[in-house]
């Protein structure tokens, strides 16, 4: 991304999976690298949806702050990611179909109340933080720094995720959407970062019932929705146009 709304002409093809052909999938560094972008892509855009209505003025501030680390984070990967797939950060963020993104279902539902939304913050939080560490170990330099920066980064949102718990824990609207969405969270990582997410979170693993359709590689009906509305400006821009 060349700037914050900046778009480059769309690549010809209009949704191939950018910089490589249609129905070949990334390297394997990229397709990690894309699994975070994009949900940190998708949930960013969810939560300055937001702004304007949240209860309080400062969860105003704070949600269209946190929305926007959240989208600057997605940009960060999707540049290293690019690098591997030899394209751009915006032809990733924005010229794939729907079904070629590789977020959770976890940060594609759209959540229509706030106890829905603060138990989603909370439990993102929890499960981000284990594969950020996770990330921040690997042997892969370039993925290690960047996954300790946005780690020393998050810190904010942890914050913010962590109070809220604390003051919404004993309402049973609240413990009623951790338990729905709890699946959904444990979904999101990979099976063997799981346990270590239910033991920080003290809550017990899921059945794989439980899981079927929660599953990365899964979409739910809210990713469409959002999709047409994220990319709608840069599928109508004229080829060439510059933001």
């Amino acid at each position: 991304m060349s700037g914050v709304g900046s778009t480059e002409p769309p690549r010809s093809g209009g949704g191939g999976s950018a910089g490589a052909e249609a129905g070949t999938a990334p390297e394997p560094r990229a397709e990690r690298l894309l699994e975070l972008a994009d949900d940190e892509l998708v949930l960013g855009w969810h939560e300055s949806e937001w702004t304007g209505i949240a209860p309080t003025l400062e969860e105003d501030v704070a949600f269209s702050s946190i929305a926007q680390n959240e989208i600057g984070h997605a940009r960060a990967l999707y540049e290293l990611a690019a690098a591997d797939l030899d394209t751009d950060a915006d032809a990733l963020a924005f010229d794939r179909e729907p079904g070629e993104y590789r977020c959770a279902p976890f940060v594609e539902l759209r959540l229509l109340d706030w106890a829905h939304t603060i138990a989603r913050r909370w439990l993102y939080e929890e499960a981000d933080r284990v594969r950020i560490e996770a990330l921040a170990a690997d042997a892969d330099a370039e993925v290690a720094g960047l996954a300790a920066k946005i780690d020393r980064e998050e810190a904010y949102h942890r914050m913010h995720a962590e109070l809220w718990h604390a003051r919404l824990h004993d309402e049973p609207r609240f413990q009623a959407a951790v338990e729905q969405l709890w699946p959904y969270a444990v979904a999101l990582l990979p099976e063997e970062l799981r346990p270590e997410l239910a033991r920080r979170v003290s809550l017990d693993l899921p059945s794989n019932t439980l899981l079927q359709g929660k599953e990365r590689g899964e979409h739910t009906p809210d990713l469409a929705e959002l999709w047409d509305e994220m990319t709608s400006v840069r599928r109508s821009a004229p080829a060439g146009s510059q933001w």
